[in-house]
């Protein structure tokens, strides 16, 4: 998976995965290998949605959380 992978792409990835581990017959070391790269893929999605976040609030100047 390259590093700055932009959210669009991760969530199309993302769902390319489901997509195969829901509808083909995959041998258990493809399926380990798929959620492993899902798992990298949530993980950058969620950094750049906390990134927007903070970006968002700082220009609000507000706290979402309250």
């Amino acid at each position: 998976m390259e590093e700055n992978i932009s959210f669009e792409k991760s969530l199309s990835e993302l769902e390319k995965i489901v997509a195969k581990l829901e509808n083909e017959d995959c041998s258990l070391s493809e399926a380990i290998e798929l959620f492993e790269n899902g798992v990298k893929l949530t993980k950058n999605c969620t950094e750049q949605l906390n990134s927007a976040k903070l970006k968002i609030e700082m220009l609000t100047g507000e706290d979402s959380d309250e």
